[in-house]
């Protein structure tokens, strides 16, 4: 399965979502966390794989293809909770270690 450009622009809760869907939340956790029922959430992570062109199939997790979709378009901060260090690494101008993928 190949991992989609986004297709158009997510809303900011769309973002807050896949930022918990990468943490590994599941919806009802989602729905706690951002004061929305777990009907809401699980609308929101059907419209981001639609927004990834991810389609759903017996074989296919799509919370996990929208998972890596999300970090190929947005960065990997999710990792930074892990504590595993990004393999987008530079050194920048400064001897600073960076994510050339990563958003704040």
């Amino acid at each position: 399965m190949d991992v989609t450009i986004l297709t158009r622009e997510i809303t900011p809760f769309e973002h807050l979502v896949a930022k918990h869907l990468c943490e590994g939340l599941s919806n009802a956790a989602i729905a706690e966390a951002t004061a929305h029922t777990e009907k809401v959430v699980e609308n929101t992570v059907s419209r981001l794989a639609k927004a990834f062109s991810l389609k759903s199939a017996p074989d296919i997790n799509i919370r996990v293809l929208l998972a890596l979709a999300y970090r190929a378009n947005f960065g990997d901060a999710a990792f930074d909770q892990l504590g595993i260090p990004c393999k987008h690494l530079e050194q920048d101008s400064d001897g600073r270690m960076i994510c050339s993928r990563h958003l704040d």
